[in-house]
Order: C-alpha cells, then sequence, then structure tokens
C-alpha cells in the first residue's frame, strides 16, 4: 500500500487528476443500486393507491353524490400491474356505459384497466346498444356482468362519438340532378366568349379555334374544326352535337390572279403546291374549271377535295 501511494506521488499533476476521477467513478457505480433502492418509486405509488381507496370508500359511504372529485387520480398511477387493482368495496347505481367515467367504473367495482378499455373503446367510436353488450368487454368478468346489468340504463338516442347520424342524412332529400344542356354555336360566326361556354373549351381551346377559322377563310364543314392544333379528339367529341356551320361564309382564293406567298397562306396549300398551281397557269394560261386543279401531279384527291371549297375562278 506504501510502495503504491509513493509511486503515486510520483504521476504528474495530469496523471493524479485521472486517477482520482476514475477512483470516484468506481464508487459511483457501486452505490448507484443501493440509491436507487431507497428512491424507489414503488412507495410513491403505495401512497397513491392508499389514497385512490381512501378515496371511493368515502364515496361508497355516500351513495347519493355521483360527482367524483379525485377521478383523474386513477390516471395519475403509472401503468403497471400494481396500479390496476380494484378501487375499493363495489357500490351500485344507474348507469349508461355509454357516458359512464372511468371514475363511476371504477365505484362499480370495476379495475382501473377495465374502466380505460372501456373508455379507449368508446373514445373511438365503439358504442353499447342493448345492456347484455357489456358481456363483449374484454377483462370484464361473467359475475361482474350478471351484477351490473340491473343497473344499465341506455340512452336510446345516444349516438357513439364519431359515428354519423344516418337519419338526419335520410330526412335531407337528395339534390336533383340536371343535365346542364348547351346552346348551338355556328362555327362560322361564334367568338371566343361563345365557344369558351362549350364544355372543355377554355379560352386558350377557343382562341385557336378562331385563329384557324381565319386563317382557313371559314368552316365548310364542322369536322374541321377537329383539325384545331392541340384540341383533342375526345373534346371535340364532347362539342361536336352542339356544333352547326353555315353556308355562304366561305373566303375563297381566286387562283387566277394569287401569287404564291397568297396562297402557301392557306392551311391546306403548301408551299410546294401554292408554286406548283402558279407556274401551271403561267404555262398553260389561266384555269377554265376548279377541276383543271386535279392535272397538278403532286395533288392528290384528298388534297383536292379538301381545297375545292375555297377555289375561285375569279
Amino acid at each position: 500500500m506504501a510502495r503504491t501511494l509513493i509511486h503515486f506521488l510520483y504521476f504528474t499533476a495530469k496523471e493524479r487528476s485521472g486517477t482520482l476521477f476514475l477512483l470516484a467513478f468506481i464508487l459511483l457505480c457501486s452505490a448507484l443500486p443501493f440509491i436507487y433502492a431507497a428512491i424507489s418509486p414503488k412507495q410513491v405509488l403505495q401512497e397513491e393507491e392508499k389514497k385512490l381507496i381512501s378515496t371511493f370508500k368515502n364515496q361508497n359511504n355516500n351513495p347519493g353524490k355521483t360527482s367524483y372529485a379525485n377521478e383523474s387520480t386513477a390516471h395519475d398511477i403509472p401503468y403497471n400491474n400494481d396500479a390496476y387493482n380494484p378501487p375499493g368495496p363495489a357500490s351500485h347505481f344507474y348507469f349508461d356505459p355509454n357516458t359512464a367515467t372511468t371514475g363511476e367504473w371504477m365505484q362499480l367495482g370495476i379495475k382501473e384497466k377495465t374502466a380505460l378499455t372501456i373508455q379507449k373503446y368508446v373514445s373511438k367510436g365503439g358504442h353499447f346498444d342493448v345492456p347484455e353488450d357489456i358481456s363483449k368487454i374484454w377483462g370484464l368478468s361473467k359475475q361482474d356482468v350478471n351484477r351490473l346489468l340491473p343497473y344499465v340504463r341506455i340512452v336510446p338516442n345516444h349516438k357513439a362519438p364519431g359515428k354519423n347520424n344516418c337519419s338526419a342524412y335520410e330526412q335531407k332529400p337528395y339534390p336533383k340532378w340536371e343535365k346542364k344542356t348547351y346552346q348551338k354555336v355556328d362555327i362560322n360566326l361564334a367568338d371566343t366568349s361563345i365557344f369558351i361556354a362549350l364544355p372543355g373549351i377554355g379560352s386558350g381551346y377557343a382562341r385557336r379555334i378562331v385563329n384557324f377559322r381565319e386563317r382557313l377563310g371559314g368552316f365548310y364543314a364542322v369536322e374541321q374544326v377537329a383539325e384545331t392544333y392541340g384540341l383533342p379528339d375526345s373534346t371535340f367529341q364532347k362539342i361536336k352535337p352542339y356544333l352547326f356551320v353555315t353556308e355562304g361564309n366561305i373566303k375563297k382564293i381566286n387562283i387566277n390572279a394569287a401569287t404564291t406567298d397568297e396562297l402557301k397562306k392557306h392551311p391546306y396549300i403548301r408551299y410546294q403546291l401554292a408554286n406548283v398551281i402558279v407556274n401551271y397557269r403561267l404555262q398553260h394560261g389561266d384555269y377554265k374549271q376548279a377541276e383543271d386543279l386535279k392535272k397538278i401531279m403532286i395533288l392528290t384527291d384528298e388534297a383536292y377535295e379538301k381545297i375545292k371549297p375555297y377555289i375561285a375562278l375569279q
């Protein structure tokens, strides 16, 4: 021991401080079990149980009272097996299991754990419809069920929290659904505000339809609206029943006088076709009839039928 002390004196100040700290830590760890045993919450729990039992004994001696000033005491006890004992001698009074508090269940002689289970069941929408339903409570013995059944009084119109009151819905008549009707639209005369009134047509589609009509020189068929850039076919099918076209509103192009630049502005006539139409006219003279365009090799029958309503000879 003396030799150890002598060696300790030869340590540096930092080494001595570290050694003393280590010894103090070891002593503290050794003493912890004794400290914990001295301040264990078990004694506090036992005191709380004594207070709870005393409270319900006093209430049992005054059966006319139905309020519980110390009802919250039961909830303050930590959750362990020792805390879920019967609160004391059971008293009997009429009660509704849908509205009974934890304190009332405990006054009836039900363990706190079972009472809390019932409260949780009711708070989540559970409901007791008939007195015999209390037999379904987990943890409630058959003896307790038979003892409490004569005192169960369920309020007829009581609704469990979270449940819908169906009768309220039954009394409200459903609004009568009426199919929305739309007015017919002349696609050659309508402006953007008229097109917007159609189902599925916003300001963007309305502007595109009007712009496409102006570039064409007017529509000669309802199906031409479907050619509007970006317009989905599903949307066109929705509005098609409400569209119609009047004849005589087509702006025609004089193919015997129009230049290549004038012709190529039309959506149905590309630059190549416009150039050929003009060159053919310069080589063979004015067109006598619209069918003369069929002599142009690059013009298909389908393309001819599309541009025919827009062709004029003078």
